[in-house]
Formats: C-alpha cells, sequence, structure tokens
C-alpha cells in the first residue's frame, strides 16, 4: 500500500492562533498580502482584521472582498487582474471555502497564466501559486489543508474541481474565536461538511492508515461537538473541537479522495446555487445506503466511534445505526428533510444525475455507480 500524503507546511490550530498569521507572512518573506475574502460586511470586516494583524508585522496589505458562495471563474479572472495591478506578492484568505477556493483559482493563474478552466482535473499547472495563508472561519469546509478547489463556471452555472498539489496553502489556521460569530444554519452546514469529508474519506479507496486515523477521529469529534457548536455559537470549547474536526477531516480527504456524495452534490449545488455543506447533509445518508453492501465494515467502525454501534452487533445493524445516527443530527441541527424542501425539481433529476457520473471526485467511491443508480439515490433523497 502506497501514500501520497500531502498537507499546508505548516497549520495553526486553536484559540487565538490567527494573531501568528502577521509572523507567518513574514517568514514566507510578504511584504505587500493579497487578502481574498467574501463580499459584504462580514468578509470586509473579517479582511480589515486580517489586515491590521498583518500591519503589526511591517506587511502591507490590499483588500479584495470580492468571493461569492459556489466562487465563481467570472470573479477569480477579476482577483487575478486586481493582484497583477496591486503589486502583491502573497496571498492571504479570510473565509470559508468560497474565499479560499477563490484565492486558489486566483494564485493559480496568477504563475500559470491561461484560463482557470484549463486546470479543471488533476495537477494541470506546472508553476506554484505565490506562498498562500488560508484561514479559516467555518469549520467544514476543509479548504485551507486541501489542494481542491470547486469553481463554478457563470456561463453554464456548471462546477469543476481543480486537484493540484500547487494549491495546497501553505499554513494553515483554524481559530475557533474566528468563529464564534457563526449563525447556527451555517455552522450546521459545514460541520456536516465535515462529516461527509470525514465518512466518504473513511470509506474511500484510496484510504490508508494515517487518512483512516484522522477521519475516524473527526467523526468522533463532530458527533460530540457539532450539535452544541450550533445551539450554543459561543461553546467555545465545542468550536475549538469542530476546527480540529475540520482540519482532520480535511487531510484525510485531501489524501484519500471523496465519494458520490460529492460527485452528486456539485451539479446539485451548481444547479440551485445552494450551500455546498447544506447538499452533502443531504444526500450522506442515501448515499450510505447505497453504498452499504460494500462498505457496511467501514460503516460499522463508525457507528461504534459515535456510539451508535455495539461491538457485537452485526456490520449491517451498525451500518443501519450509523445512518439513523446521521439522520437524527440532521433533524437536531435543522437541516431540512429533503431536497424538495429546498427548492430542487423533479424534473431535473435525471439531467443532476447524468452530469455526477461525469465528476473524476466520485471515483474513489467504494461502490461503482450508474446514471440510473444516481438518479435513483437522488429520488430517495427527494
Amino acid at each position: 500500500m502506497n501514500c501520497r500524503y500531502y498537507i499546508p507546511m505548516l497549520n495553526l490550530v486553536g484559540r487565538g492562533s490567527v494573531s501568528d498569521v502577521g509572523k507567518e507572512a513574514a517568514i514566507l518573506h510578504g511584504t505587500k498580502a493579497f487578502v481574498v475574502a467574501s463580499e459584504g460586511n462580514v468578509g470586509e470586516a473579517q479582511a480589515k482584521q486580517i489586515s491590521d494583524i498583518l500591519s503589526s508585522e511591517g506587511l502591507t496589505a490590499h483588500l479584495f472582498c470580492e468571493a461569492v458562495p459556489n466562487p465563481t471563474v467570472s470573479v477569480v479572472e477579476k482577483g487575478v487582474g486586481r493582484y497583477r495591478d496591486s503589486g502583491c506578492d502573497i496571498i492571504v484568505a479570510v473565509g470559508g471555502g468560497s474565499a479560499i477556493d477563490t484565492a486558489k483559482g486566483i494564485g493559480l493563474l496568477v504563475t500559470n497564466g491561461g484560463n482557470i478552466r484549463d486546470y479543471d482535473g488533476t495537477n494541470k499547472s506546472k508553476h506554484a501559486m505565490p506562498p498562500f495563508i488560508a484561514i479559516s472561519t467555518t469549520a467544514g469546509t476543509g479548504s485551507e489543508v486541501t489542494q481542491f478547489a470547486v469553481i463554478t463556471d457563470d456561463e453554464d452555472h456548471s462546477k469543476f474541481t481543480i486537484v493540484d498539489w500547487h494549491m495546497t496553502p501553505n499554513v494553515s489556521v483554524n481559530d475557533p474565536e474566528m468563529m464564534l460569530s457563526m449563525p447556527p444554519a451555517l455552522t450546521a452546514a459545514t460541520g456536516m461538511d465535515a462529516l461527509t469529508h470525514a465518512v466518504e474519506a473513511y470509506v474511500s479507496k484510496n484510504a490508508t492508515p494515517v487518512t483512516d486515523a484522522k477521519a475516524y477521529k473527526a467523526v468522533e469529534l463532530i458527533a460530540r461537538s457539532l450539535s452544541k457548536a450550533v445551539k450554543d455559537g459561543s461553546d467555545i470549547e465545542a468550536r475549538e473541537n469542530m476546527c480540529y474536526a475540520s482540519f482532520l477531516a480535511g487531510t484525510a480527504f485531501n489524501n484519500a479522495g471523496l465519494g458520490l456524495v460529492h460527485a452528486m452534490s456539485h451539479p446539485l449545488g451548481g444547479k440551485y446555487d445552494l450551500p455546498h455543506g447544506l447538499c452533502n447533509a443531504l444526500l450522506l445518508p442515501h448515499v450510505m445506503k447505497f453504498n452499504m453492501d460494500r462498505a457496511s465494515g467501514r460503516y460499522s467502525e463508525l457507528a461504534v466511534a459515535v456510539g451508535a454501534g455495539k461491538a457485537w452487533h452485526t456490520e449491517r445493524e451498525n451500518c443501519e445505526s450509523f445512518i439513523r445516527f446521521i439522520l437524527n443530527l440532521s433533524r437536531e441541527i435543522d437541516i431540512p428533510d429533503g431536497l424538495s424542501e429546498v427548492g430542487v425539481k423533479s424534473k431535473d433529476l435525471e439531467a443532476l444525475a447524468d452530469e455526477a457520473v461525469q465528476e473524476s471526485i466520485g471515483a474513489t467511491n467504494p461502490r461503482p455507480y450508474s446514471a440510473q443508480q444516481v438518479l435513483d439515490v437522488y429520488k430517495a433523497a427527494f
């Protein structure tokens, strides 16, 4: 069994860790930072906070607060132009997966040129992007530790996935104090995103003992802390546990890969502009049912990890208990019951299934699938 293991060179996790960003940027020889954040008041406030921290170490900053949910080709292209005009020499992203993925796209084009669509696929770039620090403000996407970026094509609203080790940040930051004001719905969706990352990495065909250890512990932490973080956003211990869970799940799937949940989630989110974590939450239990015959042993282990399974039960019994646990957790944190509740139309399911089978991210799913089988899963989740 061979293992290729990608991870940022430095990972800062825990309370107050964001305060070290300026020092680490200086170590990377940064002098002027291109700070990427989401559009709106929250993103602007986060960018200003990071700018102040950078300033304390002698760096100046150019703020690009224009990242949008489900980051787009046009925003990436705009950012490239702004970066080149600004004279920056380091990129600092602050926010959720949208801001961080936008920064990755910008960085890739700054040093490699071309169109961001050219990099759809695996390791298409030739040159490293500028020094890159990624600061997560949501415990779930994992983008701050991965070589993945998901970009939406403005023209047809389809999504494409870039997998490129050159996009792995130099430094990742997961500070729970940056997440205390995150609203319950976003906490729930990003937390379920992290859970999906961990579960899919654990049952992936490319799983290794290294990724198993991280995914298993991430599931444990999420089971213990997600509901608490949703119900009381000021619970710093729950927030910190979710930071660790997101970090562990992200490093697990960064190396083991994902599966059918993400293959189905990408076209769904692109078509309806839905939050990625919410799509994953709605699909995860149904994909697990589909995978059960190929992955019941692995699901059974995770059931025991969260206290839903028992060592003396059969693998299938534990697997079914784990699925019930996830469904109950979703209801507890107010995830909608099905795709129809978030505006998905039944007439679109067949086209979504056709798109999902083209997603390369599903290649490591434990069970192969056809378009008809994917359509059946969409229908079960409807």
